[in-house]
């Protein structure tokens, strides 16, 4: 499935063609591999640098203008005082040598950052690291959709509209071609067969709904929904909505879809707030996020496991349990060592649209995440599986899923509580 127009072709030293579609399709498979999959700041950085060359404002490219766009700093912030950009640069040159060391990559597009510049270089495999430079000229965008002249670099293109172009497409792209290969099934029927059947079962595409940070409409500060636009201050923030679309979502959408392909089945994207019910109607529905998502509320509001908002504090409920029982994330330790966060994994059979549904949802969007590694990892579904009812394929199912949140990355998915019916 293709996102963007095929722009012109640019030839490297060894005359073979190199142009941003394949850039941006070596960009989703580095995205999706756990060295940057399992993070938020590496990914966002190569990602924003990558988009920034393609569309010929490698000039711009600078640690203070990343700190702003990429990082939320203000535009006065010391750098040396806040070395962030230096130390994710690192860490990020560090891990695109770790993948190309794999020589289960050695035949793939190479993306560098090169020491001392945050302008990354791209070449073909094999091509000297030296001929990087001419191996392809800036992309230039076309007209239509080039960045407005004068505009300030730190207002032009907020970190999550570049994650959604970056990631969004790239990935698409990614899992289009190919990525659900390494989840092909095998010849014994699994449970992440049975879990999937009813998604996979039809002829109609999925339907992937992805969550949407909500935004007042004077200064673009993230509310909570549902809220009547007023400022809801740290819980929003500490779901780190500050664009279209969050990371983690994406990231879950990458892992969800490579089960959809390795069964060779189609599916399309759709933000919350585009995603309308006549749609939702026509075929299986995933939904990805919680309170971003108010399809996903919509749809959790009558199980036993669901979201609410009490007292600016978000949170996964049992409303039918003998003694009712919340989780809810420890907001004033969100910027500790460790932390908790929940989500919820369901599979059900949904009597408002008359479509099956999986729901991949966390309070925050760790937990977002974890659902996301479950839905995609034998390991973790199996043990799913093993605390629910023996006929639970043939049922509803709805989970809460509790994992570790560590200096901001989430921990493996640990099952809490399953309901079938």
């Amino acid at each position: 499935m293709s996102l963007t127009p095929r722009l012109p072709r640019e030839a490297d030293q060894s005359g073979v063609p190199l142009d941003s579609l394949s850039i941006r399709e070596q960009l989703g498979r580095l995205l999706a591999h756990p060295l940057f999959a399992n993070s938020r700041r590496y990914p966002a950085l190569l990602a924003y640098t990558v988009e920034q060359t393609l569309l010929g404002n490698s000039s711009e490219l600078k640690e203070r203008s990343i700190g702003i766009e990429v990082f939320g700093r203000v535009p006065s912030y010391d750098s040396n005082a806040d070395p962030v950009v230096r130390i994710t640069a690192g860490e990020v040159r560090k891990r695109l040598s770790q993948y190309y060391y794999d020589p289960a990559h050695s035949r793939e597009l190479v993306i560098e950052l090169p020491t001392g510049s945050y302008v990354p270089a791209f070449r073909q495999p094999g091509q000297p690291n030296g001929a990087a430079a001419d191996a392809i000229a800036p992309v230039q965008t076309p007209p239509a959709a080039a960045p407005a002249e004068n505009a300030h670099p730190a207002s032009r293109h907020p970190v999550w509209r570049w994650l959604r172009v970056a990631g969004l497409v790239a990935l698409s792209l990614v899992v289009g071609l190919g990525i659900g290969r390494h989840y092909a099934p095998a010849a014994p029927v699994t449970n992440m067969d049975r879990f999937w059947e009813p998604i996979t079962a039809g002829t109609n595409p999925t339907t992937f709904c992805l969550g949407e940070p909500a935004r007042s409409a004077d200064a673009g500060t993230p509310v909570t929904p549902g809220d009547s636009g007023s400022i809801n201050p740290p819980v929003e923030f500490s779901l780190r909505n500050r664009g279209n679309l969050a990371l983690s979502d994406v990231i879950t959408l990458t892992r969800a879809a490579a089960a959809l392909e390795a069964r060779h089945r189609t599916f399309r994207v759709l933000p919350a707030s585009q995603a309308t019910f006549s749609q939702l109607r026509e075929g299986p529905i995933v939904l990805i996020g919680a309170f971003d998502n108010l399809w996903t509320l919509r749809l959790t509001r009558d199980l036993r496991y669901g979201f609410e908002t009490l007292n600016g504090v978000n949170r996964l409920v049992d409303r039918k349990g003998d003694r009712p029982t919340s989780w809810a994330t420890d907001w004033d330790s969100q910027h500790q060592v460790q932390s908790r966060d929940y989500a919820i994994v369901a599979r059900i059979h949904d009597r408002t649209t008359g479509q099956p549904v999986i729901i991949a949802a966390g309070i925050s969007d760790e937990g977002t995440q974890a659902a996301g590694e479950l839905l995609y990892n034998p390991m973790y579904l199996d043990s799913l599986v093993a605390r629910a009812a023996p006929d639970w394929e043939h049922k509803n199912l709805e989970a809460v899923i509790e994992t570790q949140v560590i200096e901001g990355h989430s921990g493996p998915p640990h099952v809490v509580a399953v309901e079938t019916w």
